[in-house]
């Protein structure tokens, strides 16, 4: 009578295991997504009247040597007059982060295509002073 013996119950801790790290890997990958592509232009110049400003809508970075950048994508600047035209331009705020070494030349270049494609909310990225 083998079949009316009662068995002590085991907890299967493998699966479970197995579960939890893969929750763990989803939100880390959801958490990486969730930082903003401003994060890569490292070396923004500093400024003592720099203040906060909202989230942009879009970024545009200007790393050395003149490229740049939209959404970890190298585009140029007719690729920005065409980014911003695609989007609703009256509403649009445009952030240019340019690094240290970024010239002037190259950030001007950026505005006009940026208002070319019709946006006016353009801000600067940098650093207070200090940090």
């Amino acid at each position: 009578m083998r079949y009316f013996e009662t068995r002590k119950a085991r907890i299967e801790i493998i699966p479970m295991i197995d579960i939890m790290l893969f929750l763990l890997v989803f939100f880390a990958m959801l958490t990486l997504r969730m930082i903003p592509s401003s994060g890569q232009v490292s070396r923004l110049p500093t400024s003592s009247t720099a203040s906060t400003m909202p989230t942009p809508k879009l970024v545009v970075e200007i790393h050395d040597g003149g490229m740049m950048f939209v959404d970890s994508k190298q585009v140029t600047t007719a690729q920005i007059t065409a980014l911003v035209r695609s989007r609703d331009a009256a509403k649009l705020a445009v952030t240019v982060a340019g690094s240290q070494t970024a010239s002037m030349q190259e950030v001007m270049n950026v505005i006009d295509a940026v208002r070319k494609g019709g946006a006016t909310q353009i801000g600067l990225a940098a650093r207070k002073a200090g940090e």
